[in-house]
């Protein structure tokens, strides 16, 4: 029987949290309902971010397999009917993207019985997890991402949380917090374990050394507009190359890329995306900022906590399954607004300064967007603490209120 059924999500998950040290997920209740509409759910996400914890929670009398440990593929690849006899009753299925055969042995079982919530997939490569779904799975399986911990997770499992320094340097990876661990120590095993595995796995890229100061150089342009071309001169490989490690990271989830807004006007736009990090800890261990004195110094300030926000907004918005495209609007005057979001069918322009006061100046993009926009709302989201209405379609929010979008 699933762990989820007939029962409120919030009163299971504090039932089992009773039983161990558990972080209360955000995501919970929306997959809890995704397991009543579809046969599988495909729960991808960053390695760490807590997916196989997820997956054991709403599986708990059923089997787990890793199809990253060699005798689970071969178990599978020695006779894969007799496998999926064994497991003809669900299970979850973590990595799964390792070994695409499975797919198609999913897609007869589930073909012929539909009964909901009967397989959890899992993995931390979102194209090749995706890639396959959509080609055996489509309608069969839902699909959700799990990142790593936002400020309203913290918030809910009352972890201590001093400051916003303290949240941007420390990022959200779920173990830091639970163990109180090293952050710069875990950060550095993390980029090894996942350059010397997944990326000798995933790709086959022979100078581990251009791609490592790859990943260290996208830090340096986290929060500004992508430069292929400035990235493969200093990272002395081609644009092409260049391109395809972009794939690589977004799929992996430690970046991801912040589309221009375009309303179809007559308006010039810049035309090239902005880059992001998933987790503002990460970016900050790749920046060489190893204390929160040190990043509060930073000359990138700015910018580190700009990408703090935007990616607390993705991180509230998939956790509710929404799939709704973020922007950043920029003309060719240089006009700009930071982030461009619907929210219940209205469009917002936010605008994102770290100071701690606001001063008239912040509000000059927001001024000029609205002016072009002119049934859309404008939000500061500052580094303060307090909110205000500017106007009926003018607003301040703190820092601290971020997961009230």
């Amino acid at each position: 029987m699933h762990i989820y059924a007939n029962v409120e999500s919030d009163s299971i998950f504090a039932y089992i949290c009773g039983m161990a040290k558990l972080i209360k997920r955000a995501i919970f209740s929306e997959a809890a309902y995704r397991l009543t509409q579809f046969r599988a759910l495909c729960i991808t996400g960053p390695r760490q971010s807590g997916k196989t914890t997820l997956c054991k929670l709403f599986f708990r009398d059923k089997p787990y397999l890793n199809f990253e440990t060699p005798y689970v593929q071969a178990e599978f690849e020695r006779d894969p009917s007799a496998f999926f006899k064994k497991y003809a009753k669900g299970a979850i299925f973590d990595e799964v993207q390792r070994v695409p055969d499975v797919f198609r042995y999913l897609q007869e079982i589930l073909d012929s019985n539909t009964k909901r919530g009967q397989f959890i997939l899992s993995g931390s490569n979102n194209f090749l997890l995706q890639e396959q779904v959509s080609q055996s799975l489509a309608g069969r399986a839902g699909y959700l991402s799990l990142l790593p911990l936002s400020y309203g997770e913290l918030k809910e499992n009352k972890l201590h949380v001093s400051s916003v320094d303290e949240i941007i340097f420390k990022g959200g990876y779920p173990e830091i917090w639970n163990e109180k661990l090293n952050i710069s120590t875990w950060l550095e095993s993390y980029i090894q374990t996942y350059i010397q595995r997944d990326v000798r796995l995933l790709k086959n890229i022979n100078n581990l050394a251009a791609f490592t100061r790859f990943v260290f150089l996208c830090a340096n342009a986290a929060g500004q507009l992508l430069n292929r071309d400035e990235l493969a001169k200093n990272t002395q490989v081609d644009t092409k190359t260049i391109q395809s490690w972009l794939g690589l990271l977004e799929s992996s989830y430690l970046v991801y890329l912040l589309q221009p807004w375009s309303n179809n006007s007559n308006t010039r736009l810049i035309k090239s995306p902005k880059l992001y990090f998933y987790d503002t800890g990460l970016l900050c261990y790749l920046r060489g900022i190893h204390s929160k004195t040190a990043l509060q110094k930073h000359p990138q300030y700015g910018s580190i906590f700009e990408n703090w926000i935007i990616t607390e907004i993705k991180k509230n918005r998939f956790n509710q399954g929404i799939l709704e495209p973020m922007n950043f609007y920029r003309n060719a005057a240089g006009n700009e607004v930071d982030l461009v979001i619907r929210k219940n069918d209205e469009l917002f322009g936010i605008e994102i300064k770290s100071g701690k006061k606001i001063e008239s100046a912040s509000l000059k993009n927001l001024i000029y967007w609205q002016k072009q926009q002119s049934n859309s709302n404008g939000l500061l989201i500052y580094g303060g603490n307090e909110s205000s209405e500017i106007n009926s379609r003018q607003f301040t929010l703190p820092w601290n209120q971020i997961d009230d979008i």
